[in-house]
Parts: structure tokens; sequence; C-alpha cells
């Protein structure tokens, strides 16, 4: 029984999906309050604020992968981890570019971007199916939130980066614009976007680390 079965994939996540949760919260509050661009970008789309959860897939994807190494979960090649992934990533960058073509309006090509992208989140377990499924569920956990959130700033229009539509987003109610900048992106796009590139940092930091690890001599 390999050491990773002494914790759950629930346990993994927790403290991380917490930072994120925070970073959340602190994202909303410095956009209320009006705090410095650079940091809290209300610009639709976050602008690349430095402050935001975007950015932690890299970071955990890495951190999830090495747990997951030295508790032996780790898959049985790491080439096919990794091509699953690019496999995952050109279901993903079509997803991407499917709901963009889709101007908002077409919903046979939003669905086939939904499919995609949906697509894009699975094929990773392919690879490394600990890993996948890790990032999945923190994927979750990060985005379910910021969806919430994104409900009532729509609703009632605070002006923060939760609320604003992309340009020539074209006038609707508050419910179906939520439906196709909140839910759709935050549990699609995103998911897809964290599973894909947390898998790709965790892959390569294991290799790397793999790499350094010194060889043992065998009796």
């Amino acid at each position: 029984m390999s050491q990773a079965s002494s914790f759950s994939i629930k346990q993994l996540i927790l403290v991380p999906s917490l930072i994120t949760l925070g970073v959340t919260i602190l994202r909303l509050v410095g956009e209320l309050q009006h705090w410095p661009t650079l940091l809290f970008n209300p610009a639709a789309g976050g602008g690349a604020a430095i402050v935001g959860i975007s950015w932690l897939p890299f970071i955990f994807g890495v951190y999830f992968a090495l747990k997951l190494a030295d508790a032996g979960e780790r898959p049985a090649s790491l080439g096919k981890a990794l091509g699953f992934t690019f496999f995952g990533l050109v279901a993903m960058v079509g997803g991407g570019a499917l709901f963009a073509m889709s101007k908002f309006s077409s919903m046979g090509m939003i669905g086939g971007a939904v499919v995609l992208l949906i697509a894009a989140s699975l094929i990773p377990l392919a690879g490394w199916g600990q890993l996948a499924k890790t990032l999945l569920a923190y994927a979750y956990a990060a985005r379910f939130p910021v969806a919430i959130i994104m409900i009532f700033a729509i609703r009632g229009s605070w002006g923060t980066h939760y609320d604003g539509p992309p340009p020539g987003f074209p006038e609707m109610s508050w419910l179906p614009k939520y439906f196709l900048i909140g839910f759709i992106p935050q549990l699609t796009i995103w998911i897809a976007f964290t599973v894909i590139v947390g898998s790709l940092f965790g892959i390569a930091a294991t290799a790397i680390m793999r790499r350094k690890a010194p060889v043992q001599a065998t009796t």
C-alpha cells in the first residue's frame, strides 16, 4: 500500500484552497475599495492584476505533484502523462477559441466549446490520474466561490472585474449575462486551465526532481 493512502485529496487541497479563497476575498475587497490597479485591476478580465488566483495553478501544480511523488503516487510514465496533458491543452485551446468565436450569441458554438473544455479537464486523468484528480478538486474549490461572487457582482453592477463584460458584449439582463461571463467560464474554461497548467508544471517539476535524485546502489 502506498504512502498516499495516508491522506486524502481533500486533505491535500485544504490549505491551498483556503489560501486561494483568501486571495479571492482580498481581490474583491481591493477592487471595491479602489486599491492600486496594478494589484487589483477592476477591468473586464482582470487586466493581469498581480493579486489574483489565476497564477496559483502554476505554484500548486508543482506542490501537488511533488507531494504525490514523495508519497509514491507517481505515474507509470511521465512521458505518457505529458502527452495526455498536451492533448488536453489542444482541447482547451480549441474550446476557448470556439467560445470566443461564438460572440456570446451562438448557442451551438458555446455548447461545442463547453464539451471541448470539459474534455480538456478530463483527458489528463489518463496520464497522471492522481495529480489530475487533485487539480480537478482544487479547481472546483477555487472557482465555485468566484462563481458565487459573480452572481451578486453582476446582479448589483459592482464595477469590479467580476461583473465587467468583455468588449463587444451584447446588452442583456443580468441572468444570461452571468451565465455567459460567469458560470460557463468559471466552471469550464478556468477548470480546464487549472488542470492543464497545474499538470504541465507538476510533471515538469517531478521530472526535474527525478533527474536530481541521487542514484542508489543496488544490491
